[in-house]
């Protein structure tokens, strides 16, 4: 093994540990703080695989703005001050065994499947795919605008969060 495949296997490790710990954690912030790890090892092999675009549009997308939105919603709607004593869920065995015969079920299928271990080729520069989505998501007549309509929803999906909980708030007061 090289040393690129050394890496390649750590970050998956902290990668799937993270992940498992974002369904096992019964704290909300805490489990959201591991969703972050998840998606930034996700983000470290695509830049491993050298696929630069899609670890950057991992970062800011799924990192700075979906995971961060989890969080605010998190810290407005629950009380995540309070200590917890018991941080696992109850079920964590059983989603570990489960995920576990799920892993061993994909492995064993695709290990059948005879183009499994074939290396992929050159691409030619000219069709470069990110080029052409790009080119689709700011064009006036590609996706443009539902680009902006879903951005607009999401900006009301957390106004709608922050006023639900500020309501509740002011009910807890009274």
């Amino acid at each position: 093994m090289n040393a690129a495949q050394v890496v390649f296997l750590i970050i998956a490790a902290i990668t799937l540990f993270s992940a498992v710990m974002v369904v096992s954690l019964k704290n909300m912030m805490h489990s959201a703080l591991m969703l972050i790890l998840a998606l930034l090892g996700v983000a470290v092999i695509f830049a491993m695989l050298e696929a630069g675009f899609f670890a950057i549009i991992q970062v800011v997308v799924y990192i700075g703005a979906i995971a961060i939105l989890i969080i605010f919603a998190v810290m407005f709607t629950r009380n995540v001050a309070q200590p917890d004593p018991e941080q696992m869920n109850k079920g964590f065995i059983f989603a570990g065994l489960g995920s576990a015969l799920l892993l061993v079920g994909v492995v064993y299928t695709l290990s059948a499947w005879p183009e499994f271990f074939a290396m992929p080729g050159n691409m030619d520069p000219a069709s470069d795919p990110i080029v052409t989505m790009g080119l689709a998501l700011t064009d006036p007549q590609g996706y443009a605008l539902p680009f902006e309509v879903i951005s607009l929803l999401l900006v009301a999906a957390i106004t709608g969060g922050i006023y639900i909980a500020r309501d509740r708030r002011k009910d807890e007061d009274r």
